[in-house]
């Protein structure tokens, strides 16, 4: 075999001991390759564009404002940003100190959670992850806040990614500037130019000029997500659903116009008289203003006819399942979600859609733990260690670790009996731990454990057994039934 590709190669590349008459060549072609005119149209836009500069300023400018546009007006738009916000960021992180020594772990939680709620840190990330999936990427710059009412005078600041942008002329020419953000020679973000003021801003007119600040990057966080090797800047995240939103309220208004068409007496008015007639007086593609609901008599040759609506109307809600069900595709989220509309699942299908969009959500919370959290922890503690006597003596050394874990909100469970018997099974076969249990609910174990003993040691002070203490379950005279009847256990046991 080796020595026919030998002497293949030799009689291509001499071409002597080639036959005549005949040309060896290997060739492969594939469909989507090809230019037709079929489908010139339609690749008509496709480029060899860097990832840079596919996304520049003036493009992400356009992008930016049409998704802003269409969440501000799209009831739609809005519902599913502000879900996805709730899912990844819910009531906020949970900070738990994986130190050897408990006491410190105890009061940098306890410290760092009061700090968090002197700031609004939950607020601010749900700030931040709406403005990554609308404009596609934040900032948030990390400054000191004298109003701040912690010990720690640390804040975080969101701007938009308006503000973040590069200066006209740069000021120096031997540094490799991405619209805004400054890069090494290994293509690490030094600094960032910030404006002081929002381009958008009134006041930004009345400044007469460009004013910013070179932050370094030590002092900002950017969230976005890059899609492409080498890409720097982010797009909207519903970008492309952009074009599927004003479809979909172009065709809600057409049906809604056809439905008022048909309920209204609107229609076109005709004569059988001559051309030369007495009832040509009227002017031809005249209107004739009539009250609504009512009929008036028609001059001698004249009649009228009403216009009929010939929208689809029918399938109106089949296309606006099809539609908000392409929109949700991008997030990752499922259609009852994007629609707030689970009337047509049952308990294994609601399960199966679910499972993809909360591992979304995880890779989600861990990408925002270790962009954002992480980096305003680092600030955080890098503050809190020169406060004399803030925090113990143990995390103030030099070369002090500050190995961590951030709890989230856990998800709830359509059914949480038979989660509690899979839950108690795995404890029982020693195939899960406390902790991984607890994690799942966004709690932390020994906090949970250390609550349930005091919960037990008061019991037993006033006699009460856990069966008296428990609350008392809610009387309802209704039946109890499963939320999904025609849903076999096979098919449930199937889907989880």
């Amino acid at each position: 075999m080796l020595n026919w590709l030998r002497q293949l190669g030799s009689r291509k590349a001499g071409g002597a001991h080639a036959p005549r008459g005949r040309v060896l060549m290997v060739s492969g072609k594939y469909d989507a390759a090809q230019t037709t005119h079929e489908n010139r149209r339609h690749w008509a836009n496709a480029d060899h564009l860097s990832a840079n500069a596919a996304v520049g300023a003036d493009v992400r400018r356009i992008l930016r404002s049409r998704a802003r546009y269409e969440v501000a007006n799209n009831s739609y738009a809005k519902g599913i940003v502000l879900t996805l916000a709730n899912y990844v960021v819910g009531t906020g992180p949970r900070l738990q100190m994986l130190t050897s020594d408990p006491e410190a772990n105890r009061v940098i939680e306890k410290e760092f959670s009061r700090w968090a709620k002197a700031v609004g840190l939950p607020h601010k990330l749900r700030t931040l992850r709406i403005a990554q999936c609308e404009t596609g990427e934040v900032f948030a710059l990390l400054a000191t806040n004298p109003l701040v009412d912690a010990p720690v005078q640390l804040d975080i600041r969101p701007i938009e990614a308006d503000q973040v942008c590069t200066p006209w002329p740069v000021p120096r020419d031997d540094m490799k500037v991405v619209d805004g953000i400054i890069f090494d020679e290994f293509g690490n973000p030094v600094a960032y130019y910030v404006l002081r003021q929002h381009p958008g801003d009134n006041a930004a007119w009345k400044a007469g000029g460009v004013e910013f600040d070179i932050m370094p990057a030590e002092s900002v966080i950017h969230l976005f997500r890059a899609e492409r090797p080498g890409q720097s800047r982010g797009i909207p995240e519903i970008t492309p659903a952009l074009p599927l939103f004003a479809m979909l309220r172009r065709y809600t208004l057409a049906v809604v116009g056809a439905a008022e068409m048909a309920a209204l007496p609107s229609g076109v008015i005709y004569t059988d008289a001559a051309a030369d007639a007495e009832a040509s007086q009227v002017e031809p593609m005249d209107q004739v203003e009539m009250d609504r609901g009512t009929w008036m008599t028609m001059p001698f040759g004249w009649k009228i006819g009403q216009i009929k609506a010939e929208q689809p109307t029918t399938v109106y809600g089949d296309f606006k399942h099809e539609v908000i069900n392409e929109i949700a595709r991008c997030l990752n989220m499922p259609f009852n979600i994007a629609a707030g509309n689970s009337s047509g699942y049952n308990y294994a299908s609601g399960r199966l859609d679910h499972q993809a969009f909360f591992k979304a959500i995880r890779i989600d919370q861990a990408y925002l733990a270790d962009v954002v959290l992480d980096r305003i922890l680092k600030a955080w503690l890098n503050e809190a260690v020169l406060i004399e006597g803030y925090l113990p003596q143990s995390v103030r050394i030099l070369d002090a670790e500050f190995p961590h874990q951030w709890f989230w909100d856990g998800l709830e469970h359509v059914d949480p009996q038979k989660e509690a018997n899979a839950q108690a099974t795995r404890l029982s076969n020693n195939t899960t731990t406390l902790a991984a249990e607890f994690a799942k609910a966004g709690l932390d174990w020994e906090s949970e454990l250390r609550q349930r003993a005091r919960e037990i040691a008061l019991m037993r002070e006033l006699g009460l057994t856990a069966q008296q203490a428990a609350p008392a379950a809610p009387t309802d005279d209704k039946n109890d039934t499963e939320d999904d009847d025609d849903v076999t256990e096979d098919a449930v046991a199937q889907a989880t």
